[in-house]
Protein backbone atom coordinates (compact mmCIF):
# COMPACT_ATOMS: atom_id res chain seq x y z
CA UNK A 1 0.00 0.00 0.00
CA UNK A 2 1.11 3.52 -0.88
CA UNK A 3 1.07 5.90 1.89
CA UNK A 4 1.21 9.75 1.03
CA UNK A 5 4.06 11.24 3.15
CA UNK A 6 3.19 14.24 4.98
CA UNK A 7 4.38 17.15 4.47
CA UNK A 8 7.23 16.77 7.78
CA UNK A 9 8.08 13.46 6.60
CA UNK A 10 8.98 15.15 2.99
CA UNK A 11 10.94 17.81 4.64
CA UNK A 12 12.60 15.03 6.65
CA UNK A 13 13.60 13.03 3.35
CA UNK A 14 14.97 16.17 1.57
CA UNK A 15 17.39 17.01 4.51
CA UNK A 16 18.93 13.37 4.68
CA UNK A 17 19.11 13.20 1.49
CA UNK A 18 21.31 16.86 1.14
CA UNK A 19 23.36 15.41 3.78
CA UNK A 20 24.46 12.59 1.86
CA UNK A 21 24.46 15.26 -1.21
CA UNK A 22 26.66 17.76 0.02
CA UNK A 23 29.19 15.16 0.58
CA UNK A 24 30.37 14.44 -2.60
CA UNK A 25 28.94 17.19 -4.54
CA UNK A 26 28.71 18.57 -8.48
CA UNK A 27 32.83 17.93 -8.48
CA UNK A 28 32.40 14.15 -7.90
CA UNK A 29 29.41 14.16 -10.58
CA UNK A 30 31.85 15.18 -13.28
CA UNK A 31 34.91 12.77 -11.95
CA UNK A 32 32.48 10.42 -11.84
CA UNK A 33 31.63 11.23 -15.66
CA UNK A 34 35.44 9.87 -16.85
CA UNK A 35 36.53 7.33 -14.14
CA UNK A 36 33.92 4.37 -14.56
CA UNK A 37 33.15 4.49 -11.16
CA UNK A 38 29.55 5.01 -12.16
CA UNK A 39 28.87 7.42 -8.82
CA UNK A 40 28.16 4.06 -7.21
CA UNK A 41 29.44 5.03 -4.26
CA UNK A 42 26.97 8.15 -3.87
CA UNK A 43 24.30 5.59 -5.17
CA UNK A 44 24.64 2.72 -2.51
CA UNK A 45 25.17 5.52 -0.05
CA UNK A 46 21.85 6.72 -0.69
CA UNK A 47 20.58 3.31 -1.15
CA UNK A 48 21.25 2.87 2.23
CA UNK A 49 19.70 5.96 3.45
CA UNK A 50 16.63 4.51 2.35
CA UNK A 51 16.26 7.19 -0.19
CA UNK A 52 15.89 5.31 -3.27
CA UNK A 53 12.93 2.70 -2.11
CA UNK A 54 10.71 5.28 -1.16
CA UNK A 55 8.01 4.55 -3.78
CA UNK A 56 8.91 0.71 -3.25
CA UNK A 57 6.42 -0.94 -1.14
CA UNK A 58 7.52 -1.76 2.52
CA UNK A 59 6.85 -4.99 2.43
CA UNK A 60 9.93 -5.58 -0.13
CA UNK A 61 11.93 -2.95 1.84
CA UNK A 62 10.82 -0.26 0.75
CA UNK A 63 9.22 3.08 2.22
CA UNK A 64 6.16 2.50 0.53
CA UNK A 65 5.72 6.66 -0.05
CA UNK A 66 5.19 6.65 -3.45
CA UNK A 67 6.47 9.23 -6.17
CA UNK A 68 6.04 12.35 -4.34
CA UNK A 69 8.95 11.54 -2.57
CA UNK A 70 10.94 10.00 -5.06
CA UNK A 71 10.64 13.17 -6.99
CA UNK A 72 11.80 15.00 -3.36
CA UNK A 73 15.08 12.91 -3.21
CA UNK A 74 15.80 13.26 -7.39
CA UNK A 75 15.14 16.80 -6.95
CA UNK A 76 17.67 17.18 -4.22
CA UNK A 77 20.19 15.41 -5.80
CA UNK A 78 20.25 17.91 -8.90
CA UNK A 79 19.81 20.78 -6.67
CA UNK A 80 23.45 19.89 -5.15
CA UNK A 81 24.65 18.99 -8.62
CA UNK A 82 24.52 15.64 -9.15
CA UNK A 83 21.64 15.24 -11.27
CA UNK A 84 21.95 11.04 -11.87
CA UNK A 85 18.98 9.83 -14.84
CA UNK A 86 19.75 6.68 -12.70
CA UNK A 87 16.99 7.80 -10.29
CA UNK A 88 14.00 7.82 -12.89
CA UNK A 89 14.96 4.66 -14.58
CA UNK A 90 16.17 2.35 -11.71
CA UNK A 91 13.54 3.09 -8.47
CA UNK A 92 11.14 4.49 -11.07
CA UNK A 93 10.25 2.86 -14.34
CA UNK A 94 11.62 -0.50 -13.59
CA UNK A 95 10.43 -0.90 -9.82
CA UNK A 96 7.14 0.92 -11.14
CA UNK A 97 6.82 -1.74 -13.93
CA UNK A 98 7.56 -4.74 -11.63
CA UNK A 99 5.77 -3.33 -8.38
CA UNK A 100 2.67 -3.38 -10.74
CA UNK A 101 2.89 -6.05 -13.20
CA UNK A 102 5.50 -8.42 -11.72
CA UNK A 103 5.01 -12.08 -10.25
CA UNK A 104 5.82 -12.50 -6.98
CA UNK A 105 8.92 -14.10 -7.94
CA UNK A 106 9.99 -11.30 -9.99
CA UNK A 107 8.94 -8.98 -7.01
CA UNK A 108 11.55 -10.72 -4.65
CA UNK A 109 13.78 -11.21 -6.44
CA UNK A 110 14.11 -7.77 -7.72
CA UNK A 111 12.53 -4.70 -5.54
CA UNK A 112 14.38 -4.77 -2.17
CA UNK A 113 17.96 -4.76 -4.79
CA UNK A 114 16.13 -2.03 -6.39
CA UNK A 115 14.90 -0.37 -2.90
CA UNK A 116 18.47 -0.51 -1.23
CA UNK A 117 20.49 0.69 -4.01
CA UNK A 118 22.59 -2.94 -4.61
CA UNK A 119 20.79 -4.01 -7.59
CA UNK A 120 20.37 -1.62 -10.55
CA UNK A 121 18.06 -1.99 -13.93
CA UNK A 122 17.99 -0.39 -16.56
CA UNK A 123 15.16 0.06 -19.56
CA UNK A 124 15.40 -1.21 -23.43
CA UNK A 125 12.96 0.26 -25.20
CA UNK A 126 14.08 2.82 -28.01
CA UNK A 127 15.17 1.78 -31.30
CA UNK A 128 16.76 3.37 -34.40
CA UNK A 129 13.70 3.35 -36.57
CA UNK A 130 11.23 3.65 -33.43
CA UNK A 131 12.06 6.53 -31.59
CA UNK A 132 8.42 8.21 -30.07
CA UNK A 133 6.91 5.06 -31.62
CA UNK A 134 6.45 2.62 -29.43
CA UNK A 135 4.48 0.38 -31.45
CA UNK A 136 6.77 0.37 -34.55
CA UNK A 137 9.44 -1.90 -32.53
CA UNK A 138 11.31 -4.47 -34.70
CA UNK A 139 12.98 -6.11 -31.36
CA UNK A 140 11.46 -9.76 -31.64
CA UNK A 141 10.99 -12.51 -28.90
CA UNK A 142 9.85 -16.36 -30.26
CA UNK A 143 9.12 -18.72 -27.56
CA UNK A 144 11.34 -22.04 -28.69
CA UNK A 145 11.80 -24.93 -26.48
CA UNK A 146 10.26 -23.66 -23.21
CA UNK A 147 12.29 -20.20 -23.31
CA UNK A 148 11.45 -16.76 -24.66
CA UNK A 149 14.53 -15.70 -27.67
CA UNK A 150 15.03 -12.10 -28.11
CA UNK A 151 16.55 -10.61 -31.41
CA UNK A 152 16.76 -6.69 -32.57
CA UNK A 153 18.63 -3.80 -31.72
CA UNK A 154 17.97 -0.81 -29.11
CA UNK A 155 19.36 2.66 -28.87
CA UNK A 156 20.41 5.02 -26.58
CA UNK A 157 19.79 2.47 -23.17
CA UNK A 158 21.46 4.55 -20.48
CA UNK A 159 24.09 3.06 -17.55
CA UNK A 160 24.19 -0.98 -19.08
CA UNK A 161 27.25 -1.12 -17.87
CA UNK A 162 26.13 -0.48 -14.18
CA UNK A 163 23.20 -2.55 -13.96
CA UNK A 164 22.05 -5.72 -13.21
CA UNK A 165 19.71 -6.52 -15.80
CA UNK A 166 17.29 -5.06 -18.49
CA UNK A 167 13.94 -4.31 -18.68
CA UNK A 168 13.94 -5.00 -22.40
CA UNK A 169 10.21 -4.41 -24.90
CA UNK A 170 10.08 -6.46 -27.81
CA UNK A 171 7.31 -7.71 -29.83
CA UNK A 172 5.89 -11.08 -29.03
CA UNK A 173 2.98 -13.76 -29.40
CA UNK A 174 2.19 -16.76 -28.24
CA UNK A 175 3.97 -18.78 -25.59
CA UNK A 176 2.87 -20.91 -22.60
CA UNK A 177 -0.08 -18.34 -22.07
CA UNK A 178 -1.24 -17.71 -26.08
CA UNK A 179 -0.41 -14.67 -25.74
CA UNK A 180 -1.82 -11.60 -27.94
CA UNK A 181 0.86 -10.07 -30.46
CA UNK A 182 2.21 -7.22 -29.27
CA UNK A 183 5.01 -5.60 -27.16
CA UNK A 184 5.48 -7.30 -23.71
CA UNK A 185 7.89 -6.31 -21.25
CA UNK A 186 11.02 -8.80 -20.71
CA UNK A 187 13.81 -9.29 -17.42
CA UNK A 188 16.94 -9.59 -19.45
CA UNK A 189 20.44 -9.79 -17.87
CA UNK A 190 23.04 -7.41 -18.95
CA UNK A 191 25.50 -10.16 -19.25
CA UNK A 192 23.72 -12.58 -21.08
CA UNK A 193 25.01 -15.21 -24.11
CA UNK A 194 24.14 -13.33 -27.61
CA UNK A 195 23.96 -9.61 -26.12
CA UNK A 196 26.48 -7.13 -27.31
CA UNK A 197 27.22 -3.79 -26.33
CA UNK A 198 28.47 -0.48 -28.16
CA UNK A 199 28.86 2.37 -26.22
CA UNK A 200 27.82 5.51 -27.94
CA UNK A 201 29.92 8.28 -27.66
CA UNK A 202 27.93 11.68 -26.55
CA UNK A 203 28.53 15.26 -25.41
CA UNK A 204 26.93 15.20 -22.22
CA UNK A 205 29.17 14.95 -19.04
CA UNK A 206 27.51 12.36 -16.76
CA UNK A 207 28.52 9.19 -15.06
CA UNK A 208 25.86 6.86 -16.92
CA UNK A 209 26.97 6.21 -20.25
CA UNK A 210 24.55 5.46 -23.33
CA UNK A 211 24.49 1.94 -25.90
CA UNK A 212 23.67 0.53 -28.56
CA UNK A 213 22.27 -3.00 -27.77
CA UNK A 214 22.62 -5.84 -30.32
CA UNK A 215 20.38 -9.18 -29.31
CA UNK A 216 21.80 -12.09 -31.34
CA UNK A 217 19.08 -14.27 -30.28
CA UNK A 218 19.31 -14.04 -26.57
CA UNK A 219 17.63 -16.75 -24.48
CA UNK A 220 15.43 -16.07 -21.34
CA UNK A 221 13.22 -18.26 -19.50
CA UNK A 222 9.42 -18.34 -19.80
CA UNK A 223 9.02 -16.45 -16.41
CA UNK A 224 11.00 -13.29 -17.38
CA UNK A 225 8.35 -11.84 -19.23
CA UNK A 226 6.64 -9.46 -16.61
CA UNK A 227 2.56 -8.62 -16.86
CA UNK A 228 1.97 -10.98 -19.64
CA UNK A 229 -0.74 -10.72 -22.01
CA UNK A 230 -0.87 -6.62 -20.33
CA UNK A 231 1.73 -6.06 -22.86
CA UNK A 232 1.29 -2.30 -23.25
CA UNK A 233 -0.30 -1.48 -20.54
CA UNK A 234 2.98 -2.26 -18.52
CA UNK A 235 5.10 0.04 -20.68
CA UNK A 236 2.40 2.88 -20.40
CA UNK A 237 3.28 2.32 -16.23
CA UNK A 238 6.42 2.92 -16.39
CA UNK A 239 6.66 6.01 -18.45
CA UNK A 240 4.87 8.64 -15.97
CA UNK A 241 6.96 7.79 -13.60
CA UNK A 242 10.00 8.31 -16.27
CA UNK A 243 8.26 11.78 -17.22
CA UNK A 244 7.95 12.73 -13.34
CA UNK A 245 11.05 11.81 -12.23
CA UNK A 246 12.49 13.99 -15.00
CA UNK A 247 10.85 16.64 -14.43
CA UNK A 248 12.17 16.56 -10.75
CA UNK A 249 15.40 16.35 -11.90
CA UNK A 250 15.09 19.39 -13.92
CA UNK A 251 13.24 21.37 -11.18
CA UNK A 252 16.58 20.52 -9.09
CA UNK A 253 18.89 21.82 -11.84
CA UNK A 254 17.54 24.90 -12.08
CA UNK A 255 17.40 25.23 -8.40
CA UNK A 256 21.11 24.42 -8.45
CA UNK A 257 21.92 26.87 -11.20
CA UNK A 258 19.72 29.94 -9.87
CA UNK A 259 21.04 29.85 -6.46
CA UNK A 260 24.64 29.57 -8.19
CA UNK A 261 24.19 32.87 -10.22
CA UNK A 262 22.59 34.68 -7.59
CA UNK A 263 25.00 33.95 -5.17
CA UNK A 264 27.50 35.41 -8.11
CA UNK A 265 25.34 38.20 -8.84
CA UNK A 266 25.68 39.41 -4.94
CA UNK A 267 29.39 38.70 -4.46
CA UNK A 268 30.56 40.13 -8.14
CA UNK A 269 31.67 43.91 -7.69
CA UNK A 270 31.86 45.74 -10.78
CA UNK A 271 31.60 49.59 -11.09
CA UNK A 272 31.22 49.58 -7.36
CA UNK A 273 27.74 47.54 -7.06
CA UNK A 274 27.28 44.14 -6.67
CA UNK A 275 25.98 43.10 -10.73
CA UNK A 276 22.76 41.17 -8.86
CA UNK A 277 21.81 45.75 -8.67
CA UNK A 278 21.36 45.35 -12.52
CA UNK A 279 18.42 44.31 -14.54
CA UNK A 280 20.04 42.77 -17.16
CA UNK A 281 21.09 40.03 -14.94
CA UNK A 282 18.23 40.21 -12.09
CA UNK A 283 15.46 40.49 -14.64
CA UNK A 284 16.60 36.91 -15.93
CA UNK A 285 17.17 35.09 -13.17
CA UNK A 286 13.91 36.16 -11.40
CA UNK A 287 11.73 34.65 -14.47
CA UNK A 288 13.90 31.45 -14.40
CA UNK A 289 12.59 31.83 -10.76
CA UNK A 290 9.15 32.13 -11.56
CA UNK A 291 8.88 29.42 -14.18
CA UNK A 292 10.69 27.20 -11.79
CA UNK A 293 7.85 27.55 -9.31
CA UNK A 294 5.38 26.68 -11.84
CA UNK A 295 7.31 23.60 -12.81
CA UNK A 296 7.37 22.45 -9.51
CA UNK A 297 3.87 22.62 -8.93
CA UNK A 298 3.24 20.77 -11.70
CA UNK A 299 5.44 18.12 -11.11
CA UNK A 300 3.87 17.96 -7.29
CA UNK A 301 0.24 17.46 -8.97
CA UNK A 302 2.06 14.44 -11.70
CA UNK A 303 3.46 12.76 -8.72
CA UNK A 304 0.18 13.36 -6.56
CA UNK A 305 -1.74 11.85 -9.17
CA UNK A 306 0.26 8.75 -9.57
CA UNK A 307 -0.19 8.22 -6.19
CA UNK A 308 -3.34 8.08 -6.06
CA UNK A 309 -3.51 5.49 -9.16
CA UNK A 310 -4.68 7.85 -12.09
CA UNK A 311 -3.27 8.19 -15.31
CA UNK A 312 -2.06 11.58 -14.99
CA UNK A 313 -0.60 11.08 -18.11
CA UNK A 314 -1.14 15.09 -19.57
CA UNK A 315 -0.20 16.62 -15.98
CA UNK A 316 3.35 14.23 -16.49
CA UNK A 317 3.78 15.60 -19.77
CA UNK A 318 3.21 19.38 -19.05
CA UNK A 319 5.60 18.82 -15.84
CA UNK A 320 8.34 17.59 -18.09
CA UNK A 321 7.80 20.46 -21.15
CA UNK A 322 7.87 22.65 -18.54
CA UNK A 323 10.75 21.82 -16.56
CA UNK A 324 12.77 20.86 -19.30
CA UNK A 325 12.44 24.56 -20.71
CA UNK A 326 12.84 25.99 -17.11
CA UNK A 327 16.24 24.32 -16.84
CA UNK A 328 17.55 25.44 -20.05
CA UNK A 329 16.15 29.10 -19.36
CA UNK A 330 17.93 28.72 -16.03
CA UNK A 331 20.90 27.52 -16.82
CA UNK A 332 21.68 29.56 -19.23
CA UNK A 333 20.40 32.74 -17.35
CA UNK A 334 23.24 31.54 -14.70
CA UNK A 335 25.76 30.85 -17.37
CA UNK A 336 25.30 34.51 -18.71
CA UNK A 337 25.57 35.71 -15.18
CA UNK A 338 29.02 34.71 -14.59
CA UNK A 339 30.22 36.05 -18.03
CA UNK A 340 33.33 33.96 -19.06
CA UNK A 341 33.27 32.24 -15.86
CA UNK A 342 29.85 30.65 -16.22
CA UNK A 343 32.02 27.96 -19.12
CA UNK A 344 35.32 27.33 -16.94
CA UNK A 345 34.67 23.94 -15.88
CA UNK A 346 35.41 24.85 -12.05
CA UNK A 347 32.22 27.04 -11.64
CA UNK A 348 30.19 23.75 -12.27
CA UNK A 349 27.29 25.37 -14.67
CA UNK A 350 28.61 24.13 -18.43
CA UNK A 351 29.48 21.22 -17.32
CA UNK A 352 25.23 20.64 -17.22
CA UNK A 353 24.64 22.36 -20.89
CA UNK A 354 24.35 18.81 -22.72
CA UNK A 355 22.36 16.79 -19.71
CA UNK A 356 19.99 20.27 -19.89
CA UNK A 357 19.60 19.98 -23.90
CA UNK A 358 19.26 16.04 -23.78
CA UNK A 359 15.73 16.63 -21.78
CA UNK A 360 14.43 18.46 -24.32
CA UNK A 361 14.91 15.27 -26.67
CA UNK A 362 14.69 12.42 -24.02
CA UNK A 363 12.30 10.90 -22.37
CA UNK A 364 10.01 11.67 -25.39
CA UNK A 365 10.40 14.92 -27.06
CA UNK A 366 9.28 17.96 -26.21
CA UNK A 367 6.95 17.76 -29.74
CA UNK A 368 5.72 14.67 -28.87
CA UNK A 369 4.30 16.03 -25.07
CA UNK A 370 2.93 18.87 -26.63
CA UNK A 371 1.23 16.45 -29.45
CA UNK A 372 -0.12 14.51 -26.41
CA UNK A 373 -1.17 17.58 -24.47
CA UNK A 374 -2.64 18.79 -27.55
CA UNK A 375 -4.92 15.61 -28.33
CA UNK A 376 -6.04 14.96 -24.32
CA UNK A 377 -6.10 17.51 -22.79
CA UNK A 378 -7.72 20.18 -26.01
CA UNK A 379 -9.04 17.13 -27.93
CA UNK A 380 -7.51 17.70 -30.76
CA UNK A 381 -7.08 15.29 -33.83
CA UNK A 382 -3.90 13.58 -33.45
CA UNK A 383 -0.74 14.28 -35.74
CA UNK A 384 0.70 11.03 -35.66
CA UNK A 385 -0.33 7.37 -36.24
Amino acid sequence: MTHLAGAEELAALREAVRAVCVKYGHDYFVASSSDGSNARTFWNELGALGALGVAVPEEFGGGGQGLEALAVVAEEMAANGLPMMLIALSPAVCATMIKDHGSAAQKQQWLPGLADGSKVMAFAITEPDAGSNSHNISTKAVYEDGEWVISGQKYYVSHVDNSDAMVVIANAEGGPDQLPPGPKAFLVPSEVEGLSKTEIQVEIISPESQFSLFFDRVRVPAHAIVGGEKGLGVLFTGLNPERILSAALLNGISRYAIDKATAYARERVVWGAPIGTHQAIAHPLARAETRLAGARLLTLVSARAADRGETGGVAAAMAKVEASETASMALDAAIQTHGGNGMAREYGLSTLSGLVRLFRIAPVSTEMMLNHIAHKALRLPRSYG
